[in-house]
Order: C-alpha cells, then sequence, then structure tokens
C-alpha cells in the first residue's frame, strides 16, 4: 500500500516546515512553555490565516474539506516544532465532535468560526478515573437542570471559549457545548512537567437548557469517540514528529561534536544508537499513517489506531532517553530543545488514552479480552 504524500499534502508539509521554521523558532517555543498563557495569539492567527484551522471542515462552511490524513501530516510538522498551542485540542478532537454530532442549524453556527479560528472549543471528558474509556463518562447530567461535579485535565481550557462535556445521561453519553464563562463554572490550573495548560473543571450547579445540546440525548457515545479517535492520531503525529526532531538533532550532534579528535559519530555504539532512532520512528511513522488512512477511508480502524498510539508511546520516548545519552548533560539544559520535546512526547503518550489502554483495545481485537 502507498502512503506516499499527496502532492497537495508534500504542499501542505513543506509550507507548514517553513512557517513554523519561520514563525515558532525553538525560543518561542521555551518561552511559551515557561509563560502562564502559553499562548501567542499573533502566531495563532497566523496560523489561522493559512487554513490550519478549518482543515478538517467542509467548504459550504468556510473550511478546506480536508482528510485526517492531511490533519495528521500537518500535526506531526506541529509536534517537530514543539508549536504550543490549541491546535489538536480545538482544530482536531473537538472540530470533529462538532461534525459527528451538531444538528445541521448547529453546524452552520458553530463551524465556521472554528475554521477561522476565532472560535476555540475544549474537551472535557476525564473525571476521576482518568481514563479515556468513553464507558468511564459518569458525571450525571440531565437536560435541562444543572450540573455539579468535576472535569480533569481539559487541554487550553483558559483560551477556550467552549467546553464540549461528555455526561452522563438516560443510561448513556451526552454531548453539552457549554460556554467556559457561565455562572457556576471555574477552571483550576493544573501544574504540568510539559508546559502544557491544563485545568480542572469544576461546575457547581451550572444551569444547562436544550440549546447546550450537542446533539441528541443518550446519543454522545459516537461522536466523542470520533473525537477521541482524530485526538489519539493526532497526539500520536505529536510524538513522531517530535520524535523526528531528536534524530534529526541527535545526528547532527554525533556528526559534529569531536571528541578524541574525531566526531563521535565515528564510534560504532553512536552509530547503532542513531540507527535505533530511525527505527523507531519509522516504525512509528508507519503505523500512524496506516491508522489514518484507515480512518479517513472510512474503515474500521480501533485496532489500528490503537496500535498506532500504543507503539509510539514507547518508541518515541525511547528515542527522546536515547537523545539524550548521546547528548549527554546539554541535552538537559533548559536552553537545550531535546529536554522540551523529550516532555512533549511523554504527555502525548497519557493523552486520549495511555499504552496500557490502547493494548487493551489491541487485546480485544485479537480475541484476548
Amino acid at each position: 500500500m502507498d502512503f506516499r504524500p499527496s502532492s497537495a499534502q508534500q504542499m501542505l508539509v513543506a509550507t507548514a516546515r517553513e512557517v513554523l521554521r519561520k514563525e515558532c523558532p525553538p525560543e518561542l517555543v521555551q518561552r511559551l512553555a515557561l509563560d502562564p498563557r502559553g499562548f501567542d495569539d499573533t502566531l495563532w492567527r497566523r496560523l489561522a490565516e493559512l487554513g490550519w484551522p478549518g482543515l478538517l471542515i467542509p467548504p459550504e462552511h468556510g473550511g478546506s474539506g480536508g482528510s485526517l490524513l492531511d490533519v495528521i501530516l500537518l500535526v506531526e510538522e506541529i509536534g517537530r516544532a514543539g508549536l504550543p498551542g490549541p491546535f489538536v485540542t480545538s482544530a482536531v478532537a473537538g472540530t470533529t465532535a462538532v461534525l459527528a454530532a451538531a444538528e445541521a442549524d448547529a453546524r452552520r453556527r458553530l463551524l465556521p468560526a472554528l475554521a477561522t479560528g476565532e472560535r476555540l472549543v475544549t474537551l472535557a471528558v476525564l473525571e476521576s478515573s482518568a481514563s479515556f474509556d468513553v464507558d468511564a463518562v459518569a458525571l450525571a447530567g440531565a437536560v435541562p437542570g444543572r450540573l455539579t461535579g468535576s472535569k480533569l485535565f481539559v487541554p487550553d481550557a483558559h483560551v477556550a471559549h467552549d467546553a464540549i462535556v461528555a455526561v452522563r445521561e438516560q443510561g448513556d453519553v451526552s454531548l453539552l457545548l457549554l460556554p467556559l464563562d457561565r455562572a457556576g463554572l471555574a477552571r483550576l490550573p493544573l501544574d504540568t512537567m510539559s508546559g502544557e495548560k491544563l485545568f480542572e473543571l469544576t461546575l457547581d450547579g451550572v444551569a444547562v437548557s436544550a440549546d447546550d445540546r450537542l446533539g441528541r440525548a443518550g446519543e454522545g457515545r459516537r461522536p466523542l469517540a470520533a473525537a477521541l479517535t482524530a485526538g489519539a492520531l493526532a497526539r500520536t503525529a505529536e510524538m513522531v514528529g517530535a520524535a523526528q526532531r531528536v534524530l534529526e538533532l541527535a545526528v547532527e550532534h554525533a556528526r559534529t561534536r569531536v571528541q578524541g579528535g574525531r566526531p563521535i559519530g565515528g564510534h560504532q555504539a553512536i552509530q547503532h544508537a542513531c540507527a535505533d532512532l530511525v527505527r523507531d520512528v519509522d516504525a512509528a511513522r508507519g503505523l500512524l499513517y496506516a491508522a489514518a488512512w484507515r480512518v479517513a477511508e472510512g474503515l474500521a480502524a480501533e485496532a489500528d489506531v490503537a496500535m498506532a498510539k500504543a507503539y509510539a508511546g514507547e518508541a518515541c520516548l525511547a528515542v527522546a532517553r536515547r537523545g539524550h545519552q548521546i547528548f549527554g548533560a546539554i541535552g538537559y539544559c533548559e536552553e537545550h530543545p531535546l529536554h522540551l520535546l523529550h516532555k512533549r512526547i511523554h504527555a502525548a503518550s497519557l493523552d486520549f488514552g495511555d499504552t496500557p489502554l490502547h493494548l487493551e483495545t489491541v487485546a480485544r481485537a485479537i480475541g484476548l479480552a
């Protein structure tokens, strides 16, 4: 099967790499990681001008009508550059939920602003179980009514305008689209190692009505699963992109770092270590592209997505750790990009399901669970 990007996809990747090289240098990434807001409005507007937030959205709603595979190729470049911000949260996972759940009127109302990047949404799914399994949603909700409870590890809630909140209603999952400035809703920042911005979302008697529904009561399982699938693939692409950058940095260092009168890349141990990096990055990328293609084509892909996310979570972390061994102490310095790439890979490996959760999915697919 040929997974080489089309000419249009190659142009998208080339444009993304050049724009991110100019607009998102390592110095900006490091500064935003330490910044409490961690979001650059000017950079986001630049990306919006390129149409990136609307890549998944149909042309009739102001988007490009691209496929999930297009998005994955773009997010791989985002991961390579370490771009901070709500792209995966809003333009991938959140937009997928809206596309899958919203009625026609709601799509016409919501999608144009999402396509231009003027409106940002986030997903509020996780609870005390910290599980991305759809069946783990326990927050009770009745519409109309009031919501009381909390959601954990909600990304980018400080810059998002709305949260897609998963609730348990009529024995199944429903999705509500709630403005984050609604009375009774509070955002509590959580400390993270990677500089990503996560929040606890607390709901204290938040009033909800039928107008807040994203889809019909008790029919949120399918759109939520679609959003989690898109998010898992996007975070896998981020890991692959970051690991690719680690590989590039490590090979460059091995060629130029002279010790004992010769480049360290002249030693077989370093050569084999760099070869390991190539193997792990390429294998993770192959699984990612295969899974994204199956989803984009509407084929059964649950096990493929799980394999890609589980494998990349381990392989890309191995790349980061081996990169530290090649670089030595300098790779742990705050001024060097390696430490932040490592942290971003680690964070992405946990988001939208960690390795054990996805391995359980693979086990079920082969009849063992």
